[in-house]
């Protein structure tokens, strides 16, 4: 069974980088033709994908958030994060790691984390 949990610290100051880990057990992430997303939800707000990368390592990201976001990965942990840099109040949200069937906005993604609350204030 694929499982996904995610980590890191649920309270970020203004202009700082926001960084999370998710780490994946029940399968590889280098597994061929799987996609490691990093998806978020602000309140009141719809789920927003934020990018993903792939089995073999490649990265690709929402046009919106290219600018600030990298996702980079351990193999050897078996862990994938994301890096969101100059942070302001509106990123705050619950975040999620998500295992997806494409590397895409609109691919499947069919296995979830639990999802992580970051608040961001001063």
């Amino acid at each position: 069974q694929v499982q996904l949990q995610e980590s890191g610290p649920g309270l970020v100051k203004p202009s700082q980088t926001l960084s999370l880990t998710c780490t994946v057990s029940g399968a590889s992430i280098t597994s061929t033709n799987y996609y490691w997303s990093w998806n978020r939800q602000a309140p009141g707000k719809g789920l927003e994908w934020m990018g993903a990368i792939s089995y073999s390592g490649s990265t690709y990201y929402s046009p919106a958030l290219k600018s600030r976001t990298s996702i980079s990965r351990d193999t050897s942990k078996n862990q994938f994060t994301l890096n969101l840099s100059s942070v302001t109040p509106e990123d705050t949200a619950m975040y999620y790691c998500a295992r997806a069937l494409g590397p895409y906005r609109d691919s499947r993604r069919h296995v979830w984390g639990q999802g992580t609350q970051v608040t961001v204030s001063s």
